[in-house]
């Protein structure tokens, strides 16, 4: 096991590496740490095996990093501030997503439809389509310094579009499952994994809250911070384990929860330095949620990816930057937005691998041809999407105007 912590901290060392190269030719370093993971995954060099990344110890250490990358999404979410465009946000989210559902599995719907395949996976491509990952177009966030109406409705868009992702992707494979005579995931399940993320980051926010406008500050702050999170992670992963038998908590969600409690409870002035100081915390946490995104992808699927697989990323695309259009339009969000949001939600391939792997077992009881086409479609597809979604989402922010020539690196000092 040393080894093998050895060989993760190795990489994410490479992933930084190659992060930087790919940012001289003007490129996103996330790029580079994608295609880090990629090469050192189960499926090229292997240095990281599917053992490993089965493995209790490595599943807890990325639920951890998870959870610290979550607090940037949340730090930005003060209700104050989002007084004003709470409802557009909302209405922007819901036609994107809901749209993007729609949408693909029309399309997909049609295809069976010619092909003469079983209609209902349909929805399942859709139900997969609609999530977004938000570490990718937040690690973009975190590494140019993005600032303006389009971040600003990204960051807490990615919080409640998951939430959706999860209530629509599992609706549909209950329903899918129960029609066709599998086990269904029950109700209480899909709620509780809905829910329990926002109970464990609150709570824990509200706690680290009390007891940080109790202290003198400084250090201090940032310690309780960690301390906190740490624990957080900790109650979802005992959660998991003895209540849902399996890791079903999104903790990016249970991260944001905390941090957007934190921040509303605690004067954003006297956070200031504590978010500098985890500044270093929050650039090592996305690196390695991104290197572990890349290492589960089968580059070989690459040269079989069909129909199917440019349908779904065509489709898909559609649907979020037309659904993120006809959402701004409705709600008359400023015209960057409108115009560009939607680019920077291409990116989704850890929660669609998630759920890919959940409509695959369930279909395997049904008709395993379907799980294949599944996965086989989406894997392909994960791969294509996020090397190309990764580029198109920096340009979507260049095009706003909201990456500057060169901003400031926060330090910490005390």
């Amino acid at each position: 096991m040393i080894a093998d912590v050895l060989s993760i901290f190795g990489i994410i060392c490479i992933a930084f590496t190659v992060g930087k190269i790919t940012a001289k030719f003007k490129l996103p370093a996330i790029l580079g740490w994608l295609i880090t993971g990629v090469v050192f995954g189960p499926y090229l060099v292997g240095v990281v095996s599917m053992d490993i990344m089965n493995s209790l110890w490595y599943k807890i250490t990325v639920k951890v990093f998870e959870c610290f990358a979550g607090v940037m999404i949340g730090k930005e979410i003060i209700f104050k501030k989002l007084a004003k465009t709470g409802k557009q946000i909302i209405g922007i989210t819901f036609v994107q997503s809901i749209g993007t559902f729609i949408f693909v599995s029309l399309v997909f719907g049609i295809l069976f439809f010619a092909m003469d395949i079983p209609l209902y996976p349909a929805l399942i491509f859709g139900g997969i389509a609609l999530a977004t990952a938000p570490a990718p177009a937040l690690s973009i966030v975190n590494e140019y310094h993005t600032k303006g109406p389009v971040t600003g409705t990204l960051i807490p868009l990615a919080a409640i579009d998951d939430v959706i992702g999860v209530v629509v992707f599992f609706t549909v494979i209950s329903v899918v499952a129960s029609v066709n005579g599998s086990d269904s995931v029950s109700p209480l399940v899909i709620a509780a994994s809905v829910i329990m993320p926002f109970v464990i980051g609150i709570a824990m926010g509200a706690a680290a809250s009390f007891i940080i406008k109790r202290t003198k500050g400084g250090k201090l702050d940032f310690i309780l911070l960690i301390v906190f999170l740490a624990l957080s992670v900790l109650i979802g992963i005992l959660t998991d384990i003895y209540v849902f038998g399996s890791f079903r908590i999104n903790y990016i969600l249970t991260g944001m929860a905390f941090s957007a409690a934190l921040v509303n409870f605690v004067d954003e002035e006297r956070l200031k330095f504590a978010f500098k100081c985890y500044a270093p915390v929050l650039s090592v946490s996305l690196v390695l949620v991104i290197v572990n995104l890349g290492m589960p992808l089968d580059y070989r699927l690459i040269a079989g990816a069909g129909l199917f697989t440019a349908v779904y990323i065509i489709s898909r695309a559609i649907g979020k930057i037309g659904g993120a259009f006809i959402g701004g339009k409705l709600t008359k969000a400023p015209d960057t937005v409108t115009k560009y949001l939607g680019f920077t939600l291409l990116p989704h391939s850890g929660v669609s691998l998630v759920f890919t792997g959940i409509a695959a077992t369930t279909l395997n009881g049904i008709d395993p041809s379907l799980a294949s086409i599944i996965q086989g479609t989406i894997v392909a597809a994960a791969i294509i999407n996020e090397v190309i979604a990764v580029i198109i989402a920096k340009y979507a922010f260049l095009w706003a105007g909201e990456i500057k020539t060169s901003a400031p690196s926060p330090t910490c000092h005390a």
